[in-house]
């Protein structure tokens, strides 16, 4: 059983289709690809599509440019198709359990077994709002990235974004060509250009080998507690028009206050401020006291358990499109062993 229908699903559904294996992959949404379908609609992937690609289907289009978020959407739908994967949509795993050996799944109104499972919800689970949100006045507007969709959908006046990564900086940029933004940064995170010396900064990231240092070497476990900037830098949005601002500390009624004291006024927010897990429906202790899986490279303490998707699972390419294929393949190869293991101990 594998929980996800999105690119992590889809590309070990893949490789446990060549194995032959009965599989089936569940997903709650009423279609494959459904965080895509979540994104605003201007968004442009900071991959090219030469590096977008899972197994067995090339992402079409030039291989030098960025793809759209729709173009990421289209893609998916025709992989599912050409592979004929099983797939269940509208079907909400609401619990996993396990006894014996055996694992119980409550879909909807039905409890399927299974002897084997994979999470592969990936990383953008739950939208994460600051409590002081509840702060602001009922007629300001607000709302996650997740529902940002354009420009045209957020009132005029001062917006205020909140988050200093990537999708902060994207929507901020946007943003400024029809509304006074302010960016409201926490933390600094390193910018990187998104072309070095006519190159992506992928393909230098891949001829380095550095897209593949594991997460237990010493390039890893510093890298993955370090957020990077692709292609925006705080100077670029000053260009733009946004106006900076430290770490936001509260919010009353229409008034941002920061952590160095100054305080604005405001007429919306888009929180910018990420995702967190949502595991309360698995109930197995295969979490620390932090409430992240402890795995390793996607294998749990649970013989036939296996998450597959997660930031850094094993190298910074875990959780992207075009690299998500290299854990794939290695959880189905634990599962093809697993399974031929069992079938010998019944036989024997």
């Amino acid at each position: 059983m594998v929980i996800g229908a999105g690119q992590a699903g889809l590309a070990i559904g893949y490789f446990l289709a060549r194995q032959g294996p009965r599989f089936l992959i569940v997903d709650a949404a009423d279609s494959v690809g459904s965080v895509w379908r979540g994104r605003w609609d201007s968004l442009l992937l900071f991959t090219p599509r030469r590096y977008d690609s899972l197994p067995g289907l090339a992402f079409p289009g030039d291989s030098d440019g960025y793809p759209t978020r729709d173009e990421a959407v289209a893609y998916l739908e025709v992989y599912a198709k050409t592979f004929d994967l099983p797939i269940e949509l509208n079907s909400v795993v609401r619990k996993l359990a396990a006894e014996n050996g055996t694992y119980f799944l409550e879909v909807d109104d039905q409890t399927i077994t299974a002897d084997q499972v994979v999470v592969a919800t990936g990383p953008f689970q739950t939208p994460n709002v600051p409590t002081i949100s509840g702060d602001l006045a009922p007629e300001v507007f607000q709302a996650h990235s997740t529902d940002y969709r354009r420009p045209d959908d957020v009132p005029k006046g001062r917006i205020l974004v909140v988050g200093g990564g990537n999708t902060g900086f994207q929507i901020a940029k946007e943003l400024s060509e029809t509304h006074e933004v302010l960016l409201a940064i926490g933390s600094r995170q390193t910018p990187l250009p998104q072309r070095i010396l006519g190159r992506d900064l992928f393909w230098w990231l891949t001829k380095t080998g550095l897209i593949r240092k594991t997460v237990d070497s010493r390039i890893g476990r510093r890298a993955q507690h370090r957020d990077t900037l692709i292609g925006s830098s705080s100077r670029e949005l000053k260009r733009y028009g946004v106006e900076l601002k430290p770490r936001l500390v509260g919010m009353h009624e229409r008034t941002a206050r920061f952590v160095d004291g100054t305080e604005l006024g405001v007429d919306g927010v888009i929180w910018a401020t990420g995702y967190r897990a949502d595991y309360s429906w698995i109930d197995l202790p295969v979490f620390d006291a932090d409430g992240r899986v402890r795995h390793k490279r996607g294998a749990t303490d649970f013989p036939g358990l296996y998450f597959l998707g997660l930031t850094w699972q094993h190298t910074r390419g875990s959780a992207l499109l075009g690299w998500v294929k290299e854990d794939a393949e290695f959880v189905a190869e634990q599962i093809s062993q697993r399974s031929k293991a069992q079938t010998r101990a019944a036989a024997a």
